[in-house]
């Protein structure tokens, strides 16, 4: 599995393994290991509210609001799953996670003392990605799933179309060479 390129991008954070199935010009085609992150589900009409609610939750997970009291490494992406609501003006489910880094991934990471902050895992996915720079907006977020998916339904690919997720890997003081996905997960 690879996270060499992310490691050299972003530091010395830790990053979920992945490995390249295939690449093409408007997305690559990802398969990670299972992996365990810390998560908190905010419903919102605005994905940068909600990821902004979440992200501070989370911050104090790691800062050591947990029932160990300590503090943990961040960690890359901030991944959030994107479920929209059924409706132009309903709430959408936003649940922004932070990746638990490799020390605590085969024992897990404290349990969080925050009722609305959570453990969880994801299985081994395949991921359909597609990257983009500059400091992102909630609509471009929503313009890259949307070219994402229809190149995705063009190549005859099959996904989950009920939900996406987006990951941001700078920190907001970074102002120039940012990197930012959209997901969507293979079906079968």
């Amino acid at each position: 599995m690879m996270a060499g390129l992310f490691k050299t991008i972003f530091g010395k954070l830790d990053c979920p393994n992945y490995k390249v199935v295939t690449s093409t010009a408007d997305y690559e085609e990802r398969l990670y290991e299972g992996a365990r992150w810390t998560s908190t589900t905010i419903p919102d009409i605005e994905h940068k509210a909600a990821r902004s609610t979440g992200f501070r939750r989370l911050f104090n997970y790691i800062s050591g609001h947990n029932e160990k009291k300590v503090k943990i490494p961040m960690t890359v992406p901030v991944l959030t799953k994107v479920e929209p609501g059924d409706g132009p003006f309903c709430k959408t489910d936003f649940t922004v996670s932070f990746f638990a880094p490799y020390a605590d991934q085969a024992e897990g990471t404290p349990q969080p003392s925050d009722p609305d902050v959570f453990n969880s895992s994801l299985p081994e996915m395949t991921a359909y990605v597609r990257y983009f720079g500059g400091f992102a907006s909630d609509e471009d977020f929503t313009k890259q799933a949307e070219t994402l998916a229809k190149s995705l339904d063009s190549a005859g690919k099959n996904y989950h179309k009920d939900h996406y997720y987006t990951a941001g890997y700078n920190s907001p003081f970074k102002p120039i060479n940012r990197h930012n996905e959209v997901w969507f997960i293979k079906s079968d």
